[in-house]
C-alpha cells in the first residue's frame, strides 16, 4: 500500500492528461455498445415478439434456416399464404376420378382443403392454389374467376391465378360442365360445386388478408421408395438414347419453396411431387385426400402446434405434377386371385381379365399405404424445408392463353408439319389402369377396335368420322368425344395454357396428367426459352398438373404408338405433346422478352347455362327408427380404454345432404377432460387422421 501510494503521489501532468482521455474514450466507447446493442434489438428477429413453431420446437430440422437469420440484402416480396375447408356432401354423391358408378360418397376419413399462396413484387402479383380435388375443371376455373373478379376487380385475373387439383380419386364429383364427365358424376352437382368455389376462393381471401413482407427459399432432393411406373412398356418405346439421360423412369426430384416472415419465421410451404393420389382405392366410399392431403396434414401439424386439423397460420401445400403414369402403388401389379404378375403388355390376368390385375401399395391395406406414401413426401420435404438456403429473388411474370387444341398446326422440321386432332378416347380408356381396372373385356395395348363394342357405339353415338379416325391413327377410337354434342359437347376444345415465374422458378400449368418424359421434354423447353435472352438463370421448371381445366393425359408420340390407357386418353391425338411443346415455349419466349402484353388472349371458353343436367336424385326423407329419436346413441362408448383400442360409436342421424354447406364444421369431436379446469378440450375431428 505505502509503495503505490508513493507512485499516485509523483503522477505527472502528462499522465493526467492521458488518464482523462483514456476515461473519455472509455465512455464514448460504452455509448457506443449501448447504442449497437439498442439498435440490434429493434431490427434482428426477438424471439419474444415473434413466437414461432420453429423457435420453440425442439426438433433440429423445425429450426430456420441459417440464412434467414441474418437479414439479407435481396428486395422481399409481399407474401399471403390461406387454407380454407372445401369439403362438399359426404353421402350419396360419386367421387371423382376412377369412374366408378358404384363409388358414392359415404363418409370422411379426412376433410378437403384448398391452400393458396399469393407473391407481390411490387409491381405484379400471382396467385397458386392447390385444392383437394381430382382435378380442376373448366367449370370450377370460371366460377372462381368470376366470385374473383366480384370482390377484387382485376386483381386476380385468368393470367395471373393458377388453380391446381392434388389428383385426389375420393372427393366429390359433379363440378364439370362438359357430358361426358356429367355422365360418370351423376350430371351437375350444385352442392359440390359450391363448397368448391367458395372454398377456394375462401383460402385466397385468407391470403389476400394476411399478406406481409417476407421471402422465398427454393431446394429441391430426391424421394424413391414412393412411386412406380404403371405403364413401363410405353416408357420404353422412348428413343433409348433419351431414355439414358435419366437414372429413373419416373421423376423422383421433390421441389420445395420455403416461404418466410422477415424474421425468418417460417409462414409457408410449397412443394410438387409427381405421384398419383390413388393410394385409397376404387373399393373406398370415405372423402379422402389421400396421399398428398396427409402429407400436408403431417406438416401443418407439426407447424401448428396444439391447433386442430385445418388451422393454424402455417400453411403447406403438396401439389401434383406430370404424375401421368406414375403410381404409389409400390409393390406393383399382380392378379388378385391367383398372386401371379400380369401380363406385361397388357395388364390383364388369364382369369378376370384387367378388373383382376391390381397394384398394391406398401401398406398392409389402403389406409395404411396412404399413410406410408403420405408420410414419405412429408419427411422429404420436411427435410428439404428445414435445408432450404437458396433465395428465390427476381421479378414476378404471368403468361396466359386459350387455345383450341383441335386446331393446332406445328412445324416439326423443314419440310414437316403435324396437326392435333378433334378430342376422341380409344379402346385402352375403357382397360383403366392397374391402379383401377375396368368392369368390361377391354385391356391395355389395344391397337385394333373390337367390332361388338363398335357396332353398339354406332348403334348409340355414331360412327367416328374417317377423317378423326385417321387423325388419331394409331389408336382404336371408342367415343370420338369430339363430334358428340349433344346436350352439351363431351370434351373441352378450348384449353388454358399458362406459366408463371416467381423469380427464377417457373410454373408451368398443365391441364391435364402428363406421363414422365412428356414433363421432362416441357420443362426442358420451358427452360430453353426462358433462358434463351439472358434474363433468366439457373432456372427451376416445375410442372403444376390437373390445372385450369382437365384434358385427360398427355403422352409422348411414342408412347401414345403403344396406346395403353396414358395414350388411349390423350384426347387430342399424336401429336398433343408438340402441341404444348409449341405453345408453352411461345409463352416462355413471351416471358422472356417481356413481351407477354402482345401475347393474344385466344377465343374464350364457353360457360354454359343451357341443358346442364343432373341424375342424381333428391335425397330421400330422413327416417329413424321406431321408439328413438335423432340423435339417440344406439351403441355407446366404454367408460375405458387401452391405447391401440379402436372407440366406436353409433347414433341416429339423417342424410348429411341435409346439412347444407358442412364447411369448417364437424360431425364428430374427440374431447379430453381436465381434471384440473374442469373443462372438455377438443382434441380430433371428423378432419382428423385418427377419426373415421
Amino acid at each position: 500500500m505505502a509503495g503505490r501510494k508513493s507512485v499516485c503521489c509523483g503522477v505527472s501532468a502528462l499522465e493526467a492528461t492521458l488518464a482523462v482521455l483514456f476515461v473519455l474514450m472509455t465512455a464514448v466507447c460504452v455509448t457506443l455498445i449501448t447504442l449497437m446493442a439498442t439498435w440490434k434489438t429493434h431490427t434482428g428477429p426477438d424471439p419474444t415478439l415473434h413466437p414461432s413453431p420453429e423457435s420453440t420446437s425442439p426438433d433440429p430440422t423445425l429450426r430456420p434456416s441459417p440464412e434467414s437469420t441474418s437479414p439479407p440484402q435481396n428486395k422481399p416480396y409481399l407474401i399471403g399464404v390461406g387454407r380454407a375447408d372445401c369439403t362438399g356432401p359426404p353421402a350419396e354423391i360419386p367421387l371423382m376420378g376412377y369412374a366408378n358408378p358404384q363409388q358414392t360418397a359415404a363418409g370422411i376419413h379426412t376433410r378437403l382443403y384448398s391452400r393458396a399462396f399469393i407473391i407481390d413484387d411490387g409491381k405484379r402479383r400471382v396467385v397458386f392454389v392447390t385444392a383437394d380435388v381430382g382435378m380442376i375443371s373448366q367449370r370450377l376455373r370460371l366460377e372462381v374467376l368470376k366470385a374473383l373478379q366480384v370482390k377484387y376487380g382485376d386483381l386476380y385475373r385468368q393470367d395471373n391465378v393458377v388453380l391446381s387439383g392434388t389428383h385426389t380419386h375420393c372427393g366429390p364429383a359433379g363440378y364439370f360442365q362438359y357430358t361426358l364427365f356429367m355422365i360418370s358424376s351423376k350430371g351437375y352437382i350444385k352442392a359440390s360445386m359450391e363448397p368448391l368455389v367458395n372454398g377456394i376462393v375462401k383460402s385466397i381471401d385468407i391470403a389476400h388478408r394476411s399478406m406481409k413482407p417476407g421471402r422465398i427459399y427454393r431446394n429441391r432432393g430426391e424421394l424413391d421408395d414412393s412411386s412406380l411406373n404403371r405403364s413401363p412398356h410405353s416408357y420404353l418405346n422412348n428413343p433409348e438414347d433419351e431414355r439414358q439421360r435419366y437414372k429413373w423412369n419416373t421423376d423422383k426430384q421433390v421441389l420445395v419453396l420455403k416461404f418466410t416472415d422477415l424474421d425468418g419465421d417460417g409462414i409457408g410451404m410449397l412443394s410438387w411431387f409427381a405421384v398419383h393420389a390413388v393410394s385409397m382405392n376404387y373399393t373406398n366410399r370415405m372423402v379422402s385426400s389421400d396421399n398428398m392431403g396427409y402429407a400436408s396434414y403431417l406438416l401443418e401439424q407439426d407447424k401448428n402446434p396444439g391447433e386442430l386439423p385445418g388451422q393454424g397460420g402455417f400453411v403447406a401445400g403438396f401439389s401434383s405434377s406430370n404424375l401421368g403414369d406414375v403410381s404409389p402403388n409400390t409393390r406393383g401389379p399382380h392378379c388378385v386371385n391367383t398372386g401371379l404378375p400380369c401380363d406385361y403388355l397388357n395388364s390383364s390376368c388369364p382369369v378376370g381379365g384387367t378388373k383382376m390385375c391390381q397394384a398394391f401399395g406398401p401398406g398392409d391395406d389402403m389406409f395404411d399405404s396412404t399413410r406410408i406414401i403420405g408420410h414419405n413426401v412429408y419427411r422429404k420435404a420436411k427435410e428439404l424445408y428445414a435445408n432450404a438456403a437458396e433465395e428465390v429473388t427476381g421479378f414476378l411474370h404471368s403468361a396466359h392463353q386459350w387455345v383450341n387444341m383441335t386446331d393446332v398446326t406445328v412445324q416439326i422440321n423443314s419440310t414437316h408439319t403435324v396437326r392435333t386432332c378433334k378430342p376422341a378416347l380409344g379402346h385402352s380408356f375403357a382397360a383403366g389402369t392397374t391402379d383401377g381396372g375396368g368392369d368390361l373385356n377391354f385391356t391395355q395395348g389395344a391397337v385394333d377396335g373390337d367390332p361388338f363394342w363398335d357396332g353398339i357405339r354406332d348403334a348409340l353415338l355414331g360412327e367416328p368420322s374417317n377423317q378423326t379416325q385417321e387423325c388419331h391413327h394409331p389408336k382404336p377410337i371408342l367415343f370420338s368425344t369430339g363430334e358428340m354434342n349433344w346436350p352439351l359437347p363431351w370434351h373441352p376444345q378450348i384449353i388454358d395454357v399458362q406459366i408463371i415465374t416467381i423469380g427464377s422458378v417457373a410454373v408451368v400449368a398443365v391441364p391435364g396428367e402428363m406421363t414422365t418424359m412428356s414433363g421432362r421434354r416441357l420443362r426442358e423447353a420451358v427452360k430453353q426459352e426462358l433462358e434463351s435472352e439472358g434474363t433468366f438463370r439457373d432456372t427451376e421448371v416445375v410442372i403444376a398438373g390437373l390445372s385450369n381445366v382437365y384434358t385427360h393425359y398427355i403422352t409422348t408420340y411414342e408412347e401414345y404408338q403403344v396406346q395403353r390407357y396414358e395414350g388411349a386418353s390423350t384426347i387430342y391425338g399424336p401429336h398433343t405433346l408438340s402441341a404444348y411443346l409449341h405453345k408453352y415455349r411461345g409463352l416462355a419466349r413471351a416471358i422472356a422478352q417481356d413481351k407477354v402484353s402482345e401475347l393474344p388472349a385466344g377465343p374464350e371458353p364457353p360457360f354454359f347455362t343451357k341443358n346442364l343436367f343432373s341424375l342424381l336424385p333428391a335425397a330421400a326423407v330422413d327416417r329413424k327408427p321406431e321408439n328413438t329419436s335423432f340423435g339417440d346413441v344406439l351403441q355407446q362408448v366404454y367408460p375405458v380404454y387401452r391405447q391401440g383400442d379402436v372407440v366406436s360409436v353409433t347414433f341416429v342421424a339423417g342424410n348429411p345432404r341435409h346439412s347444407g354447406d358442412i364447411r369448417d364444421k364437424t360431425f364428430v369431436t374427440v374431447e379430453i377432460h381436465d381434471n384440473r379446469t374442469e373443462t372438455w378440450e377438443v382434441v380430433h375431428t371428423d378432419a382428423s387422421w385418427e377419426t373415421r
